[in-house]
């Protein structure tokens, strides 16, 4: 890439080709995403895939079911570690029953996360 140099005004100018302007474009918003990706990894901060983001806050599905998937739970077991029953677990996941806030705050601490997130929507 040599780019043409010019001066309008008293400002130097360069112009170059659009197909190098995209790659730098391109090389600039990777390294800005690889330092996010390190301030993040640095805060030791979880990082999610997009599809579980997606489902998360985009597809409308129950979020209390999202964060089970994605932990690789069963409803059972996850009925379990919340100290919660089977049914309980179907009827939030299924939207007969939005919990109670002491359920839904023993089911985040079994997902790890926060209530906030299984109230999504």
């Amino acid at each position: 890439m040599k780019p043409v140099q010019f001066e309008i005004e008293g400002r130097a100018w360069a112009l170059l080709p659009l197909e190098d302007y995209e790659d730098l474009c391109q090389q600039v918003e990777d390294a800005a995403d690889a330092e996010s990706m390190r301030r993040a990894q640095a805060r030791d901060e979880e990082s999610f895939p997009s599809s579980f983001v997606e489902r998360l806050l985009l597809s409308g599905e129950n979020p209390v079911r999202v964060w089970r998937e994605h932990r690789g739970l069963s409803a059972s077991e996850l009925a379990r570690r919340a100290s919660v029953s089977n049914a309980q677990i179907s009827a939030i996941e299924s939207g007969v029953s939005a919990g109670s806030v002491q359920t839904l705050r023993r089911i985040a601490d079994a997902l790890d996360t926060t209530i906030d997130t299984l109230v999504l929507r």
